[in-house]
């Protein structure tokens, strides 16, 4: 018996539907296939505001009750007190005065010994009338010494330039009466100062007119390339390593900058991260060194109409001296990590914002709004619809 054309119950029924009718039929049964596929699509970007705020308690008059890894604290007048932005800092009125500077000779500086005879007859450097025998260019070696004529190899090295004249004055009595000596230094590579890092010109200066301070240093450095307060100034000196900011230094706070001391102008880390739902989120510079949650909010571009709960709006911040340990994955801290609520809806949220200090590496987190994510979650359902009526049309 041939089977090849028998026709079974179930073609039967469905052929007794149009090509159209099957196509939206199997459109409708797609679709919480489709939904169920998208729950990772439809879903937020980050927590929403009910599982930040429900894993902790919020501020009480008896202060915060820390459950779990962090401390909630709702920004409001009443509790913004400690973390307000401190008033501007006065002007310093007192100024940056030059010193004159007790220069020693170390290895690598450049010299230049000029010797005078008074003797008349026999003299073995000329008179100081005619100019004396000059010695130009003299290097010190590794270890400080000098050579010159009828004094032999003499080391100069931690003696200042009246005590290096006394010392070869000394040598030469045995064969000169009268000697005059003088010693000037014409290069001073090794009481130099190298300034690098975020400068326009680095390069090593010289400290033979006196010892250069920080920001004379930076300033023959041609200055650095960012705003004062994103820049750190760093000094090592072989024994130490000081940081300053520049926006400190430019207030009055200088000091001299020991001689064959290195200096590295780097940027500061004075940044924040803007993430969720907000126009420009990602990695920013502070827009000032002190700058308020307004004032950070303003770089970003605010908040996303379509997007921002504006209730939601985070400050997520980590303690001093947190440290990670990856060999058993935990974070550890002295001080609890902070999370800050702030309600934007509220009219006083403006002026708390205004008030509120933002610190460098601080997270500015803004969830999502609910109507947004009943937006992508209807989103699935109207393209299957409009599939749906797209073969109503065929």
């Amino acid at each position: 018996m041939n089977h090849s054309n028998t026709i079974s119950p179930s073609q039967n029924y469905l052929q007794r539907f149009s090509k159209k009718e099957l196509l939206k039929f199997s459109s409708l049964l797609l679709l919480p296939l489709f939904l169920a596929g998208c729950s990772g699509i439809i879903s937020a970007s980050g927590p929403g505001a009910s599982a930040i705020i429900n894993q902790q308690d919020k501020m009480t008059e008896e202060g915060p009750q820390i459950v779990g890894g962090y401390e909630f604290i709702e920004l409001k007048p009443a509790t913004i007190a400690q973390y307000m932005r401190p008033k501007m800092t006065k002007l310093n009125t007192s100024i940056s005065k030059p010193s004159v500077p007790e220069l020693r000779l170390t290895a690598g500086d450049v010299i230049r010994v000029m010797i005078s005879d008074s003797a008349e007859d026999g003299a073995l450097f000329a008179p100081l009338s005619a100019g004396g025998t000059v010695f130009d260019k003299v290097r010190l070696s590794q270890n400080g010494s000098i050579s010159l004529p009828y004094v032999g190899i003499i080391n100069l090295r931690g003696l200042t330039t009246i005590q290096a004249e006394d010392r070869i004055r000394e040598q030469l009595k045995k064969f000169v009466t009268d000697p005059q000596v003088v010693v000037n230094i014409t290069g001073d590579l090794g009481g130099s100062v190298l300034v690098a890092g975020d400068v326009n010109k680095p390069g090593r200066f010289s400290t033979l007119e006196g010892p250069l301070k920080i920001r004379d240093a930076v300033n023959l450095a041609g200055g650095p390339k960012s705003e004062p307060y994103l820049v750190d100034v760093v000094i090592r000196n072989g024994r130490n390593v000081t940081r300053y900011n520049y926006a400190d230094l430019l207030n009055g706070l200088n000091h001299p900058i020991a001689a064959n001391s290195e200096v590295v102008v780097e940027r500061a880390k004075q940044r924040f991260v803007a993430m969720g739902a907000v126009n420009k989120p990602g990695l920013h510079d502070f827009p000032s060194r002190q700058p308020s949650l307004l004032d950070v909010l303003g770089v970003i571009g605010g908040l996303s109409d379509q997007k921002a709960n504006a209730t939601g709006v985070f400050i997520f911040r980590l303690a001093d001296g947190t440290t990670f340990d990856p060999k058993t994955n935990t974070i550890t801290s002295k001080e609890k990590p902070r999370v800050f609520q702030l309600n934007m809806k509220d009219p006083t949220s403006l002026f708390v914002a205004q008030q509120f200090l933002v610190q460098p590496e601080d997270a500015i987190y803004v969830t999502n709004a609910g109507t947004y994510e009943f937006q992508k979650l209807i989103a699935p359902i109207f393209q299957v619809l409009l599939l749906g009526n797209t073969v109503d049309n065929l």
